[in-house]
């Protein structure tokens, strides 16, 4: 069995969505948000492996596109052989 790294993503975004619509609803019901702190935490607990990995295939994709570019660069340096001969 493959792991599937989206379900992953699905799972910990919607945990933490539902953990913030909770904190949110606990805040306004109790009127204190230093009880509820927890809760917001574990949003951001849920949400902070989804930045990084965000951010992660940002940086890869930039790289493999400068690659691309200097392999193109590369590839059109090299001159193509013609019949003129030089001096």
């Amino acid at each position: 069995m493959k792991f599937n790294k989206d379900l992953l993503r699905t799972v910990l975004f919607a945990v933490g969505v539902v953990a913030v619509v909770i904190g949110i609803y606990q805040t306004l019901l109790f009127n204190d948000l230093a009880a509820n702190y927890w809760i917001f935490m574990i949003a951001m607990l849920c949400w902070m492996p989804l930045l990084y990995w965000r951010q992660q295939e940002r940086l890869a994709a930039k790289i493999a596109e400068q690659e691309a570019k200097l392999a193109r660069e590369a590839k059109a340096k090299t001159p193509a052989k013609s019949a003129k001969r030089r001096r």
